[in-house]
C-alpha cells in the first residue's frame, strides 16, 4: 500500500455514540478527514445505501476477497456476517489527499493500529455503563432483544480492550465528548482548533 495522510480511529461498544462522534468531525473542514466506507456481508437497513453506508457484499463475494488479500483488516462478528475495510478503500481517500477516519469494531480498530503504529490515533468511546448503553440499544428499537442481549455481552469483552488504545473518551455528556474528540484529532493532524464561539 502507498502510504498517505493519518488514520484516525473510533471504535466503541454499539451504542456508545461513536458515529455521532465521526459525524461530528467529519464536519470539521481544518481536520481534511475522509470517511472509510467498510465492507459488510450483512444485509441493509432501512435505507441504506451501497457506497454510502457500507459496501454491500455476498458472504462468497467477502470470502473471496479475503482469500486475495484485499481487506486491512476484517472480521466475521457474528457467524456469516463480515465486516472489513477494503485497501483500496484507504488508497482511494489518500489518493485525494485526505486523512481517513474509521469507526469500527475495537479488533478492527486494533489491527490498523499494529499495522501503521506512526500513523494512527486509536480513540475508544466509553459508554457511561453497560446499563445506560442498553436503555441507548433498546431505544433504537432497530433489534430484537436477543441482538441486543448479543451485543451487550460483546460490549463488556470490548471494554476490556480500552487499555489498548491510545485514548479513551468517556462519552457521558456528548458535548464534552465531541469537544475533546475535535480537540484530539486536530492536535494528532497538526490542525488549528477554530476559536470557540462566545
Amino acid at each position: 500500500m502507498t502510504e498517505g495522510g493519518k488514520l484516525i480511529i473510533f471504535s466503541a461498544p454499539s451504542g456508545s455514540g461513536k458515529t455521532t462522534i465521526v459525524k461530528h468531525l467529519l464536519d470539521q473542514p481544518e481536520l481534511n478527514l475522509a470517511f472509510s466506507i467498510s465492507a459488510t456481508s450483512r444485509p441493509r437497513r432501512g435505507k441504506e445505501k451501497n457506497g454510502v453506508n457500507y459496501y454491500f457484499m455476498s458472504v462468497s463475494q467477502f470470502k473471496r476477497h479475503i482469500k486475495d488479500g484485499d481487506f486491512l483488516e476484517w472480521e466475521e462478528v457474528y457467524r456469516d456476517n463480515f465486516y472489513g475495510t477494503l485497501k483500496s478503500e484507504v488508497e482511494r481517500l489518500w489518493a485525494e489527499g485526505k486523512n481517513v477516519i474509521f469507526d469500527i469494531d475495537v479488533s478492527g480498530g486494533l489491527r490498523i493500529k499494529k499495522k501503521f503504529p506512526e500513523k494512527t490515533l486509536a480513540v475508544f468511546v466509553k459508554p457511561p455503563s453497560v446499563d445506560e448503553l442498553k436503555i441507548r440499544l433498546k431505544k433504537r428499537s432497530t433489534e430484537s432483544d436477543d441482538k441486543i442481549n448479543m451485543r451487550i455481552a460483546k460490549a463488556s469483552v470490548e471494554l476490556a480492550t480500552a487499555p489498548q488504545f491510545d485514548k479513551i473518551i468517556k462519552n457521558y455528556d456528548l458535548d464534552v465528548a465531541l469537544n475533546e474528540a475535535h480537540r484530539l484529532v486536530a492536535e494528532f493532524v497538526g490542525a488549528e482548533m477554530p476559536p470557540k464561539e462566545d
